[in-house]
């Protein structure tokens, strides 16, 4: 593992790249951050909840688990590789436990609004605590700031959107069922992707008020 992913994590921290939203006719919801840049470089991670309401992490080491792990919440946590292979506008992604795929479509009309929008004023983390109870009214279940636990507050700052014209997952070696919406929202966190399957470019930005010692992550760890 390399000194920085070694490191405490503290200030505000940023992840800087895209957000698909999905749900299957299981009732598993999922919820793929694919970043291009982050503390832990680039690095995907995935959300998983299913019908009865249990929440999984996949990510691929130990300090990006133990960080989402802090600021979401999940009843299980497992640290494995995570191999993804993008090919024109589909992105596919493989661990042991987990398989998925999806193909991305056309921008959303919320993606041109979004895209007016000057990127610095976008993800500013005061615009988007101003803009919090207009996008919490326009969008039932979703909001651009909240807790992230512990003190620390959650910053969505979107700059486009797109819709996805195909999904598909296996967990465990189950086929979960055809793509469908997001529905209910999922409960990781303070917030959840929109109701129709999606993809977003977002900054997310993690402010927290000072470092603490953090335990490292185990796979397959469950919540108290």
């Amino acid at each position: 593992m390399t000194r920085e992913r070694r490191r405490d994590v503290g200030g505000d921290v940023r992840f800087h790249g895209r957000i698909a939203g999905f749900g299957a006719a299981s009732g598993t919801r999922l919820v793929v951050g694919h970043w291009a840049r982050s503390p832990f470089g680039a690095v995907t991670d995935v959300m998983v909840e299913n019908a009865d309401g249990h929440r999984m992490l996949f990510a691929p080491h130990p300090a990006l688990a133990d960080f989402v792990a802090q600021t979401y919440r999940f009843d299980e946590v497992v640290v494995a590789p995570l191999d993804v292979d993008r090919e024109g506008r589909t992105l596919a992604l493989r661990s042991p436990r987990l398989e998925l795929s999806f193909a991305v479509g056309r921008r959303t009309p919320l993606g041109r609004l979004l895209r007016l929008v000057p990127r610095p004023l976008a993800v500013d983390p005061r615009w988007l605590a101003a803009i919090d109870p207009v996008a919490r009214r326009l969008a039932p279940g979703s909001g651009t700031a909240g807790s992230a636990g512990g003190g620390a507050r959650e910053f969505y700052g979107v700059t486009d959107a797109w819709r996805l014209d195909a999904a598909a997952a296996r967990l465990d070696g189950v086929g979960l069922g055809a793509m469908a919406p997001v529905d209910p929202p999922v409960g990781f966190g303070f917030a959840s992707p929109p109701r129709t399957p999606s993809m977003v470019a977002v900054v997310t930005t993690i402010r927290r008020a000072s470092s603490r010692a953090r335990r490292p992550a185990r796979s397959d760890r469950r919540a108290r």
